[in-house]
């Protein structure tokens, strides 16, 4: 009985940390991730390329710009 016990706390515990880790992610996407995107996928998707490929393509350049962005304000908060 114990062991069951110990079991469901565990299992518990880990999906509260991973409801935890996925909120952070969430809050993570800043303003210049949501204007690169935005712009970005609909150029690419009226350019005549499928929405798979203007989503990855999209999010990964958005994400470096989002990225860039970052390192660039804690350079200036140094």
């Amino acid at each position: 009985m114990a062991a069951t016990t110990k079991f469901v706390a565990v299992l518990l515990m880990c999906m509260a940390v991973m409801a935890a880790v996925q909120v952070q992610e969430a809050q993570a996407i800043g303003e210049v991730y949501k204007t690169c995107y935005g712009g970005c996928h609909k150029d690419c998707v009226s350019a005549g390329n499928g929405s798979t490929f203007c989503e990855m393509k999209c999010d990964t350049d958005c994400a470096a710009k989002e990225a860039a962005a970052k390192v660039a304000a804690f350079k200036n908060r140094v």
